[in-house]
């Protein structure tokens, strides 16, 4: 599973929008490594073989004021990104050492994926036949558990079951306190830790043992910090050093477990709901004991999936589909936190990442779920409920469907426009919610989870038949290009609203509905032909000659197999994609050079013919391997400079897996 792939931020750390930590450069050692926000979230790793030192993770002086020479980083030779885990090897001094980051978010276990843990591995021998005496040193800052770091922290060391257990966090625990996007948690406990061994030792100090470890291979523990304290003050680390001994070709390993419990994860609609992990009563020292003795079994488990995944990617759609899978799929999980509601319901709940912060924001939820209609269908109706929950509440006025439900982490009703008409996406939501209930009820045949809301689901397919075919001027979920009037793209959403009514009425055994329904989606498609026809191609907006976009929302008719729309529209429509590629891919339409990579693959996986798939995939391989900007998967990016527009780090990566679940769908 060799990795071709540059990417353009490496994922390490990943559980959800406030425990996610990444590389934003080409070496683990050129760069501390950050929040997916940009803000410093540093670790450190340094190696003496033989007495000399060298980094591997990380730089080793925080604040530059003075000259420092840093030491010198260990010779990268290799780099493997799987869905999992990111692995880097590294010689140097007769010394290979290997560093894996696993955070095991697997799909089919939902109490593991909710646990706030992520591995750091270390495995280290001799490659030139000769012992060499080998000592580690691994920490990451307190910046980790605060927003900003003229705040204050206080911390504690325990040992417990085998363990040594190091703990720190903000003085004022003022859980939810905040709401927003570019802010990080600065409630709860980081823990780092470790088994109980001869060999290792473990800190809470100034990074300034960094330099002791450096000089002398050995800390002494001599700053008298005072609690609290600002974490920029002495740049508190909590560390551990393992002295390897003398190391032959046998490898030796050792592993570091990093967690964050937040205590209290989600304001819901007044309910202060914990994570998911801790529903049965479980604690922070049993989440630990569990971390480390499954850890084997784990890593076997990550293995596995790792494998099977890349081989279904490449089958699907070629090496460089793949590398897009694997970069794409903790990204996509880790922008949801994972909770239960009060009845014990499962709510899995978007962050909109890097835009302004909202909570189950619908289309955001959309584009994402092809991952986990592959994966744990439960998860997209965990997307749903909360919409469900505030559509019917009062505080909701409207006919159709809401954005979203609040700012992250406060999922208390939308916080913008005072619920103003102006600010809404009537269509497009009706339009998102009623897909997302046709597509997870055919995954998994369950249809059980519409009853509830059936009354809903009604009003919203009704209203795409009054409002959908020709929509009046409004936003769409591409709404970084602002309102627009007889949207041709939106209208088709409208019509595959309609026609997923028709298919939940079908499962759930209402053929007369389900007929009338089916009939309505395909007068609306015939008169949608007639609108947006221009001649070789398909208008950007009815009436709108000589304008095109993509027609992503027609991927549905290929997978709900409803025959809605005339093939020879799709056809049309992929010969034209093809014509108007610039170096990193299509525009989402005529008016700008920008796209929307999540788009960009839901159109090309409309193509019938695996090449023209990847001559349209390939280009945004190309422009993640190329992009000058180290940014967590972007999905909004210019196709002629390969600059990022904006957005990075959301769950609409998810998206890049339509292809994958269209050959296991339709094969």
């Amino acid at each position: 599973m060799k990795t071709n792939l540059r990417p353009p931020a490496v994922p390490l750390v990943t559980i959800d929008p406030y425990f996610s930590v990444w590389s934003m450069a080409d070496r683990l050692t050129d760069d501390f490594t950050r929040h997916w926000t940009g803000k410093r979230n540093a670790m450190t790793g340094l190696i003496l073989i033989d007495g000399v030192p060298r980094r591997f993770a990380g730089l080793v002086e925080p604040n530059a004021e003075n000259y420092y020479s840093e030491p010198k980083a260990m010779t990268q030779k290799d780099f493997r990104l799987t869905a999992l885990s990111s692995t880097y090897d590294y010689e140097e001094l007769g010394i290979g050492l290997k560093v894996s980051f696993t955070s095991p978010l697997l799909l089919d276990d939902l109490d593991l994926l909710s646990r706030p843990a992520s591995y750091v591995g270390l495995s280290v021998r001799s490659i030139d036949g000769k012992p060499h005496r080998v000592q580690i040193y691994f920490d990451v800052t307190a910046e980790w558990c605060v927003n900003s770091s003229d705040q204050k922290v206080v911390w504690r060391q325990d040992q417990e079951e085998g363990l040594v257990v190091l703990q720190v966090g903000h003085e004022e625990q003022a859980y939810l306190n905040r709401s927003g996007d570019d802010v990080r948690i600065d409630w709860g406990r980081f823990y780092f830790a470790v088994n109980k061994s001869d060999g290792l030792r473990t800190y809470i100090d100034s990074a300034s043992i960094r330099k002791q470890f450096v000089n002398r291979g050995e800390m002494i523990s001599a700053h008298r910090l005072e609690m609290p304290q600002a974490v920029r003050e002495n740049n508190l680390v909590m560390a551990c050093t393992w002295d390897c001994g003398d190391v032959t070709a046998e490898e030796k390993s050792n592993v570091i477990v990093l967690a964050y419990d937040d205590v209290y994860s989600i304001e819901y609609f007044g309910d202060k709901l914990q994570a998911y992990w801790k529903r049965n009563g479980m604690t922070v020292s049993g989440l630990l004991s569990a971390a480390f003795a499954e850890y084997p079994e784990i890593l076997a488990r990550c293995a596995a999936f790792d494998r099977q995944l890349w081989e279904d990617g490449v089958q699907a759609g070629g090496v460089k589909y793949a590398e897009l899978l694997m970069l794409a799929y903790r990204q996509a999980i880790a922008a949801h936190k994972l909770v239960a509601d009060r009845d014990g319901k499962l709510l899995f709940l978007s962050k909109e990442c890097f835009s302004n912060g909202c909570i189950a924001t619908v289309d955001v939820s959309y584009p994402s779920i092809p991952l986990f209609l592959l994966y744990q269908p439960e998860l997209v109706r965990a997307m749903m409920r909360p919409i469900m929950k505030y559509a019917a509440s009062e505080a909701w006025p409207f006919e159709f469907a809401p954005h979203d439900v609040g700012q992250y982490p406060l999922a208390n009703g939308q916080v913008y426009s005072d619920n103003a008409r102006e600010g809404q996406m009537p269509v497009e939501e009706c339009g998102n919610m009623l897909i997302m209930a046709a597509a997870v009820c055919s995954a998994d045949r369950q249809t059980d989870f519409t009853e509830e809301d059936w009354e809903l689901l009604t009003q919203w397919a009704d209203y795409l038949i009054e409002h959908g075919l020709d929509p009046e001027n409004q936003l769409c979920t591409d709404d970084f290009a602002g309102h627009l009037a007889r949207n041709a793209n939106l209208s088709v959403k409208a019509i595959m609203g309609v026609a997923s009514y028709s298919l939940l009425n079908g499962m759930r055994g209402h053929s007369d509905e389900a007929e009338r329904y089916r009939i309505a989606a395909k007068n609306m498609a015939a008169e949608w032909g007639k609108l947006a026809n221009d001649q070789d191609h398909y208008k950007l907006a009815f009436g709108q000659e000589g304008t095109w976009s993509l027609k992503y929302n027609l991927i549905w008719d290929t997978l709900f197999g409803t025959d809605i729309f005339d093939r020879k529209i799709v056809n049309k429509e992929i010969a034209w994609y093809i014509t108007r590629q610039n170096p990193y891919g299509v525009p989402l339409d005529s008016r700008e050079a920008y796209t929307k990579a999540d788009w960009l693959i839901w159109a090309a996986s409309l193509a019938t013919e695996q090449q023209d798939f990847m001559k349209l995939m390939e280009p945004l391989w190309k422009f993640l391997n190329e992009t000058p900007d180290r940014v967590p998967f972007t999905d909004w990016y210019d196709t002629k400079t390969a600059r990022q527009m904006n957005f990075q780090h959301r769950s609409v990566v998810g998206g890049i897996y339509i292809k994958l679940l269209k050959e296991k769908w339709i094969h």
